[in-house]
């Protein structure tokens, strides 16, 4: 039976490029979680994509992902990816 593997990756990201680097990681799937970091580690949004997706839930969210873009110089998109792996039963 399979089981879900979650694994974290991080991007750095300049302001400017932030909501395209999340779009572009949202069309790839497998993701369950996006959060966003300042430059000093604080989280500024977190979105949990297991319900965003479900519904029209996502562009608020981008709408807000905007405007932190906007004011934020440099920071970091975090995302969980999930992956089905076999296991010997």
């Amino acid at each position: 039976m399979p089981q879900e593997h979650i694994r974290v990756e991080e991007f750095q990201v300049s302001g400017d490029d932030l909501l395209a680097k999340v779009k572009e990681l949202l069309r790839e799937g497998n993701i369950r979680r996006v959060t966003i970091r300042d430059e000093k580690g604080r989280s500024l949004l977190d979105i949990p994509l297991t319900l965003a997706l479900a519904g029209a839930l996502v562009k608020p969210k981008l709408i807000a992902l905007a405007a932190i873009a906007a004011v934020c110089t440099h920071g970091t998109v975090v995302i969980e990816r999930t992956s089905e792996e076999a296991t010997d039963a």
